[in-house]
């Protein structure tokens, strides 16, 4: 890094993201890459993710293919609702 080089912030979206009942828990990491956990499962997923506006191109280190789209700030992943860890409306709906 030169002296006129600052550093970059992280995306918006870089950061941890579960589901309203917290089984589903997806890292964004900021180098481009990506962690799921399933319940007690870590790592149960990873791979790479690139962000073009507000749509997600996925690639599992299998080589699967996934889409994600964050929309008034939730992410929809194929079929799954994520929101930013501590995000007030997973609480919300996940009452009974």
């Amino acid at each position: 890094m030169t002296s006129n080089d600052k550093p970059r912030s992280p995306h918006p979206y870089v950061g941890m993201w579960v589901t309203a009942d917290g089984y589903i828990r997806q890292e964004l990491l900021p180098n481009g890459r990506y962690d799921e956990a399933r319940g007690n499962r870590q790592s149960a997923y990873t791979g790479r993710y690139a962000v073009t506006g507000n749509h997600l191109d996925y690639v599992d280190d299998t080589g699967f293919t996934a889409t994600g789209d964050i929309r008034d700030g939730v992410l929809y992943h194929e079929h799954l609702v994520l929101y930013r860890e501590g995000d007030e409306r997973a609480r919300q709906e996940n009452r009974p």
